[in-house]
């Protein structure tokens, strides 16, 4: 009897502690840490977030770019951190749910980290640089079709939503284009600008301010509908590639191991920030949808999107090179 109750005492006082820990929670700077460089959809998407955690908890969320390996290298830095809430990782849904059927990984997506969050969801857009003798995706198919190989498009990478994302459009088009990688999606865009490149599929919210200076031109959205940020821009499935879809989304997570209390409060300010009008504003103004939920929700969509991921890099056939 003596043995339960001091075994009970010592439950109790352990989620006294833990509780005690959430509350007090963060009480010195917390490392947020991007898989990609700077200036990517998914860097810019993040230094948003971090401003208004910052804002809100009373310490600064730090951005920390560790680019490389297609976001493996930032993953694996945190999948490694200690699990007491001052490392976070935001990273898009390439380094969540293709680069496990893609890479030999030295982590587990599922395993080694406890998702905090899905935040926005948002499709890719086709844009070509403006000297490229197509207006529209048939047009570019015509084009492809004439020279295979001739055109390439660039990527973030292997694995990177623009490498599945164009892939797929050649799979279904039958068509055959260059694939050129880059390190992530920043110097991917930046390529297209200066003619490096013919065609990219990249994230709308980096991408929507290049297209309405005219310096790229979109040719299709990746998703079913039409998206208000770029309402005269047709998708790619009513273009006449009948069910093209992909979309682009992100996660935040911690290390495995972090306390649940602190997982839920950052998950409430999350969902507390998504609902802020300048941050639904500039996601709509980015073509992405506001996402949230708990972290229940983010692990289910997770794996769901693993099996996916797999079927897609199955059957378009990629590898690592």
């Amino acid at each position: 009897m003596k043995k339960m109750r001091l075994l009970t005492l010592c439950f109790a006082a352990a989620a006294v502690s833990s509780i005690a820990c959430a509350q007090q929670y963060p009480a010195k700077s917390v490392r947020l840490v991007v898989p990609f460089v700077a200036g990517g959809p998914t860097d810019i998407q993040t230094r948003m977030f971090a401003e208004k955690l910052t804002q809100r908890l009373g310490q600064n969320f730090v951005v920390d770019n560790r680019g490389g390996a297609n976001g493996n290298i930032g993953m694996e830095i945190v999948a490694r951190a200690p699990a007491d809430g001052y490392t976070l990782i935001q990273a898009s849904s390439a380094s969540w749910a293709v680069s496990p059927s893609l890479y030999k990984l030295n982590y587990d997506v599922v395993k080694d980290f406890a998702l905090v969050i899905q935040p926005l969801s948002a499709p890719t857009v086709l844009v070509v640089h403006p000297s490229v003798a197509a207006t529209n995706i048939k047009e570019l198919v015509a084009l492809a079709k004439a020279k295979p190989g001739a055109l390439n498009y660039g990527s973030s990478g292997v694995g990177g939503i623009g490498h599945i994302s164009a892939e797929t459009f050649c799979l279904m088009t039958g068509t055959k284009m260059t694939h050129i990688p880059f390190k992530s999606a920043a110097p991917a865009l930046i390529a297209l600008l200066g003619k490096e490149i013919d065609i990219l599929f990249n994230n709308t919210i980096a991408t929507v301010p290049f297209i309405k200076s005219g310096q790229v031109r979109a040719l299709g959205v990746t998703s079913l509908k039409r998206l208000s940020a770029l309402p005269d821009v047709p998708t790619i499935d009513e273009s006449g590639v009948k069910g093209f879809q992909h979309t682009s989304w992100t996660a935040m997570a911690a290390p495995a191991g972090t306390p649940k209390e602190i997982i839920n409060k950052l998950n409430a300010e999350m969902n507390q920030i998504l609902k802020l009008p300048d941050i639904q504003e500039k996601a709509a103004a980015g073509g992405a949808e506001i996402v949230g939920g708990t972290p229940a929700q983010a692990d289910a969509f997770l794996k769901s999107e693993l099996a996916r991921s797999k079927r897609l890099v199955t059957e378009a056939n990629l590898k690592f090179d």
